[in-house]
């Protein structure tokens, strides 16, 4: 089995595609072969199909990665000539990119198996997803989307179970977003200022290089489109907010503004408005958190802020 990498170079460093492809490194298979490594702007690959020595790919890639502009080449390498054999592959989408996911159905229907932690494809328009979720019913070939939702939790995996062994499943609810569920955690049990508390988790690398990013909701929207349409809840996606409610949490005033930084220099200006959202939320005994729920019976969605009594 071959393994075609997709690492987005965000801010130059693609930490979660390093990560994984120093853990296939790692692992004793010599079945397993990487045949192409790309970021947003680069890929590599060998002549023949060749696999990437792993323990050396960042020098390779830096000395002898080829520029492309489009994924059309790289689809073009992964579709040889009928006299050129290539093993079964996975393509590993570990990027944010609005673009890759366009592919996955071509992929899909090109023989090819996706594993993506990249939410744009499944929680786009219902068009992109259905063509996706059928790409690949004539060869057999799947997406693996258990990364979108959960991170390593197995939600979706679960979900399917429930769905496939014939259970109902009436109610979804829970916080989705790792940001979001630290900077409530810390904002709802103390005196912090939210600006603050946003500040140190960007300053921490738990948020987007913009948190805005984060604070608008739309990310915990796509995964509660990903886990709805699970269900088989016909539910057009992000980003319109007309769909279902999306509670954004960026004051309109920085809506427009035009960097994360000026976005962090104007938050403290509203931090009177989060303190008394706050001290609201502790007169009633309770705590602030950002929750996406799914009420499967009448087919609601909402994402947005409550006020739930602490465990």
């Amino acid at each position: 089995m071959t393994i075609v990498y997709e690492v987005i170079d965000r801010l130059g460093c693609g930490l979660v595609g390093s990560a994984l492809i120093e853990q296939i490194s790692d692992l004793d298979n010599s079945n397993l072969r990487v045949i192409v490594i790309a970021n947003s702007k680069k890929y590599l690959s060998y002549p023949g199909y060749k696999a990437i020595d792993l323990p050396l790919w960042k020098r390779e890639f830096q000395e002898k990665a080829k520029p492309y502009s489009n994924f059309d080449e790289i689809f073009r390498y992964l579709t040889p000539s009928a006299e050129v054999e290539i093993e079964s592959t996975i393509v590993i989408d570990s990027t944010a990119s609005d673009e890759l996911p366009k592919y996955y159905a071509k992929l899909l229907q090109a023989g090819h198996y996706i594993a993506t932690a990249n939410k744009k494809g499944l929680s786009g328009s219902s068009e992109l997803c259905h063509d996706i979720q059928t790409g690949g019913e004539e060869l057999g070939t799947r997406i693996f989307y258990e990364a979108t939702v959960g991170a390593g939790l197995p939600i979706i995996s679960t979900l399917q179970d429930l769905i496939e062994s014939g259970d109902r499943v009436d109610k979804i609810e829970g916080i989705f977003s790792g940001t979001l569920s630290y900077i409530f955690n810390v904002f709802g049990g103390g005196d912090a200022k939210f600006s603050e508390v946003v500040k140190e988790a960007k300053e921490n690398g738990y948020t987007e290089p913009d948190p805005r990013d984060d604070l608008n909701g739309m990310d915990v929207a796509r995964k509660l489109t990903i886990l709805a349409r699970t269900l088989d809840i016909d539910v057009e996606g992000p980003p319109s907010s007309s769909i279902f409610p999306i509670e954004s949490l960026i004051p309109p005033a920085l809506e427009k503004v035009l960097s994360g930084d000026e976005f962090l220099a104007g938050l403290p200006a509203h931090d009177a408005e989060w303190d008394e959202k706050r001290t609201g939320a502790k007169n009633e005994g309770k705590v602030l958190r950002y929750v996406g729920s799914i009420d499967a019976t009448d087919e609601k969605i909402k994402v947005g802020l409550q006020s739930y009594v602490p465990l």
